[in-house]
């Protein structure tokens, strides 16, 4: 195994680290080779499931 970035943790968590950075890792090269398709019309500003901006021009909305 590699450096460790906290040796002080026991090895099932050293493991379960390694294996989260081997799955971002994956997921890099995936969102890479298969990109998202562009949305078109969408909302502008940030998502608002994610944020809980559930207005827009003033008036509240929730589907």
């Amino acid at each position: 195994m590699t450096d460790s970035p906290n040796p002080d943790l026991p090895p099932a968590a050293q493991r379960a680290l390694a294996e989260a950075a081997e799955r971002r890792a994956k997921a890099e090269v995936d969102a890479r080779a298969n990109p998202r398709p562009v949305e078109l019309g969408g909302r502008d500003g940030p998502e608002p499931v994610r944020y809980g901006d559930w207005e827009k021009k003033g008036i509240a909305i929730d589907f």
